[in-house]
């Protein structure tokens, strides 16, 4: 297991190599730079300006000097906000976009899971159509247009939550069930799906014949097996939410590292752009082994050499 694990995780070094090589040539391929604005800089102040940060060196030789500061923790400035070091902004709001994640992916676990065992356990009657129909509305609802629901009903409508912040746990309450929505419906129906496959296996029915109880046989058998399929989601939807919650942050208010991303996306900062991507892409790649751990410990025929 340990040269297993250490394998994959060498692994992604090359894959985040990759990724910036991609991601950096392909935004100094986009029209535009970092000074441009509503009010375009004189040409002899952009000069100026690109000479300072290293933007009139060929791409090679500005990839290699963002590489060399990459590798010994130096992310570089940011070109918009010029008082400020990329570390800085990722160091501030980095604890907050992951809270919001891991806040989301725990609901999105403790209710869809429920949710899909129970339109299994209830196949073709109403608790199946009670839970189908939920997931497919989630589905269907981008996290947006929940977000905006969410805020005329309970905010503005009720007055129970804020419409934005991140002050206290009624703060949390609102983005988090936004970002979670569309992770609940997926792993309802994933869930569903493998349970129904498990119900018509054959130590399923050996299991009844023996006479063992219904809730023992779903807790010991169904349910167990039935996560192996429903793991292989869980950690992309880890990732999906702890990385995917800029539209949420923004549209709440909320101080995470989110909403720097639309923003060095939208004004060409590069570092800021490069380090967001590489931190994201990292955050993947890492739970990606976590979720092989797991089929470890779920199915004790898996074993890693």
């Amino acid at each position: 297991m340990i040269s297993y694990l250490a394998r994959r995780i060498l692994w992604i070094i090359p894959v985040l190599f990759a990724v910036s090589i991609i991601t950096f040539f392909l935004m100094h391929a986009v029209p535009g730079g970092p000074w441009d604005a509503e009010k375009r800089l004189p040409a002899n102040v952009q000069a100026r300006l690109n000479a300072q940060y290293g933007l009139d060196k060929p791409l090679y030789e500005q990839y290699i000097q963002w590489a060399g500061g990459f590798v010994t923790g130096d992310l570089g400035p940011s070109y918009r906000s010029r008082d400020r070091r990329v570390n800085d902004i990722i160091g501030d709001g980095i604890a907050v976009t992951f809270q919001l994640g891991i806040m989301a992916f725990a609901l999105s676990v403790v209710v869809g899971i429920p949710l899909g065992i129970f339109a299994a356990l209830g196949h073709n009657r109403w608790p199946d159509y009670l839970s189908t129909s939920i997931s497919i509305i989630g589905i269907a609802t981008p996290s947006f247009v929940l977000a905006i629901l969410l805020i005329v009903v309970f905010s503005i409508g009720l007055g129970w939550f804020p419409t934005g912040g991140w002050k206290g746990p009624q703060y949390w309450v609102l983005p988090t069930v936004a970002l979670a929505g569309f992770p609940i419906a997926v792993i309802a129906r994933y869930t569903r799906a493998s349970m129904l496959e498990v119900t018509r296996k054959d130590y399923i029915r050996t299991a009844q014949s023996k006479g063992i109880g219904g809730r023992a046989v779903v807790s010991r058998h169904m349910i167990r097996n039935a996560l192996i399929p429903v793991v292989t989601i869980l950690g992309p939807t880890l990732a999906f939410l702890v990385t995917g919650s800029f539209i949420i942050e923004t549209i709440f208010s909320v101080p995470g590292i989110g909403r720097f991303y639309v923003s060095a996306i939208s004004q060409r900062d590069y570092s800021l752009l490069m380090a967001m991507t590489i931190l994201y892409a990292f955050t993947v790649a890492f739970l990606n082994v976590v979720v092989d751990v797991l089929y470890a410990y779920i199915d004790p025929r898996i074993r890693y050499s």
